[in-house]
Order: C-alpha cells, then structure tokens, then sequence
C-alpha cells in the first residue's frame, strides 16, 4: 500500500495504489481488494451535487460487507452487520477528505457544524457534508487486519458472529490492508475521476508485468451520479 501526493501550483494530490509485491492477486488478497474496488466505484457512481458524503461513507461499508460476504468472510444480514458496526474493525478511517492547498483542506463540514453532531459515523470522517459543483476531495475506502482491532472483533460476540473465523484467518495470513485513493471534483451531474493509474485486478497485474501505462487527462473517469449496481 503506497499513499502518494504531489503538489502543483500549490494545489495537493493525494492517490493511494495497493498491490501484491510479487505482481500477482492471491485469491483472498483479489476478493478484498475487489471489494474495495467495488466501493470506490459505488461511491464515485452515485456522487452528485446534493449527495450528502456521511451518505457515501455507509454506502461504501455496505458494499465491502456484502462483497466480502460474498467471498465468505462475513455471515448474516448485511444490515445487522451495519447496525453492529462490523466495518469499524476493518475500515477505522472516514471515507475521504477535502482537497486543496492543504491535502487535508479546510470545509469538511458546513460551517456550525463538526463530526460529533452526527454519532452514526463513528470513524473519523473529515468529509460530511452535502456535494456542491466543482468541489474537489478524495474517495478512499479501505479494508484492514489490524491486529488489535481483530482482537477486539473476536473478543466482541456482538460483532464477531458475523464473521466465518477460518476464513478471516486465511485471508488474514495474505492480507494487510487495501485501500483505493481517488482524487475527484464534483461536476454538475455527477463527477470526474482526477487519478490515472492502474485500478483493476487485470490492469495492476498487468503493468507489474512490464506493461506501460499512459498518464494523460484522457484516462480521467467521468461519472454522472447514476448510481452503482453492486
């Protein structure tokens, strides 16, 4: 996992690519990094001006629970997995930041109001506000073993029935963490993607193969809040 920025006249990036060192997805690190893929997609698919990003942060756990249960390691009813706060062991950050002269720029929140007015988020989310044309922030969702947040899921029986033990444990064993960082501005019907690298299983192999990767404003993805199939 590589967490990048750059600066341009001032302005910050912010991109973070994961990928397997030796160049191929074993089958559990491809299931979570799909699975976080799949939520990046979904986010960036529904984003509009008016779509509120607290929304966006729910619906990006909603897509990884039910991807991942898909794979196995989750059990039972995706929305018992969100009222249980499943995803907080596994994705502890918010879903992205503003973006700007700063990397973690200011505007985050209308002003009067702060994270601690919403107590269904309880991960650290810096963007939590309603979409508005031409607003420019980061889409990251990531999915994590950190070992003191496994062991508190285990020692949770609240939390931990959702979760299939010898599948967290193989998957465990190849993962680390994957997170998927765009950068994106807010268009008036839906979004443009900013960030030109490898993002599919297929594209990031292949590259880590030798492949060459054009880097132009042409490999931009552009969105129209249509929403995500997932």
């Amino acid at each position: 996992l590589h967490d990048m920025g750059a600066e341009y006249h001032g302005y910050s990036a912010d991109v973070t690519v994961s990928f397997p060192v030796n160049g191929v997805f074993t089958e559990g690190q491809k299931a979570v990094y799909e699975a976080v893929w799949a939520a990046t997609l979904a986010v960036e698919m529904t984003i509009k001006p008016g779509v509120d990003y607290k929304d966006m942060h729910h619906l990006s756990h909603r897509v990884m629970l039910k991807k991942l249960k898909e794979a196995g390691l989750f059990v039972g009813k995706v929305d018992d997995m969100m009222d249980a706060g499943v995803m907080s062991f596994f994705m502890p950050h918010g879903l992205g930041h503003s973006l700007g002269l700063d990397v973690h720029d200011v505007g985050g929140y209308e002003p009067g109001k702060f994270r601690k007015d919403f107590p269904s988020v309880k991960e650290n989310l810096r963007l939590g506000r309603k979409m508005l044309e031409n607003m420019v922030f980061t889409v990251e969702p990531g999915f994590y073993f950190v070992d003191y947040l496994i062991e508190a899921l285990v020692d949770d029986p609240k939390v931990s029935k959702f979760v299939n033990m010898d599948r967290l444990k193989q998957i465990w064993s190849e993962v680390g963490g994957v997170r998927i960082e765009d950068d994106v501005v807010c268009t008036a019907t839906g979004c443009r993607v900013m960030t030109v690298v490898p993002r599919t299983v297929a594209e990031i192999e292949a590259v880590m193969a030798g492949q060459e990767w054009p880097v132009s404003s042409a490999g931009c993805r552009i969105y129209h809040g249509t929403g995500y199939d997932y």
